[in-house]
């Protein structure tokens, strides 16, 4: 068991790595938005490839932080009756949930998306929009996202078995961790020290 705990360390490294690199996509996104609106409206110009790129990054935020969002136990749950359980139920509910609905998810759609992204790639397939961008790289997006999802299920499932067998803490239990957010402006301001 003690080699599955560090198997699941490496993925929780891994994961912990992509999610706080994907924050700062928020970022990006939300400065290439700006200067679209304000490039509209100001020269009365637009691109499809702003555009475009703006649906990219939002794709690529939602989808490798999918993984991230499970470390951190932060993804939707019916709390109105797993707030009445034991965390050895939750632990049981987890395994179920993973076994059972999440991996087989998220492998079915990193089998069907891997032909569609190779597919792409090997057409150098681009937007039908006038000035549209290249699409393989967001299609490559998909299972990258649903591969670190599953990565990060095995590491949810080995820490739960663990937990149930009184190796580690429960999992679940909820630890007072800045969020995405207060972590991305934590960065911004150590940016700012650094540069001054």
């Amino acid at each position: 068991m003690q080699a599955l705990l560090k198997l699941s360390r490496g993925i929780d490294a891994l994961t912990e790595r992509v999610g706080k690199a994907a924050v700062w996509l928020v970022l990006v996104v939300t400065l290439i938005s700006a200067v679209n609106a304000f490039v509209r409206y100001a020269f009365n110009y637009s691109s499809n490839g702003l555009l475009e790129i703006q649906w990219y990054l939002f794709s690529a935020i939602f989808l490798l932080c999918a993984g991230y969002t499970l470390m951190r136990n932060e993804h939707v749950r019916i709390d109105v009756i797993s707030g009445h359980l034991s965390p050895r139920a939750h632990a049981w509910i987890d395994i179920i949930g993973t076994l059972f609905f999440l991996a087989p998810m998220a492998v079915a759609v990193l089998y069907l998306s891997w032909p569609i992204f190779i597919n792409s790639y090997l057409n150098n397939e681009y937007s039908s929009n006038a000035g549209g961008l290249i699409i393989w790289p967001v299609r490559a997006l998909v299972p990258l996202g649903f591969g670190l999802l599953i990565l990060q299920a095995v590491s949810e499932f080995i820490k739960r078995i663990a937990f149930l067998n009184g190796l580690i803490e429960d999992p679940n239990a909820k630890k007072h961790t800045p969020s995405a957010e207060e972590e991305l402006a934590k960065a911004i301001k150590q940016q700012r020290g650094e540069n001054v």
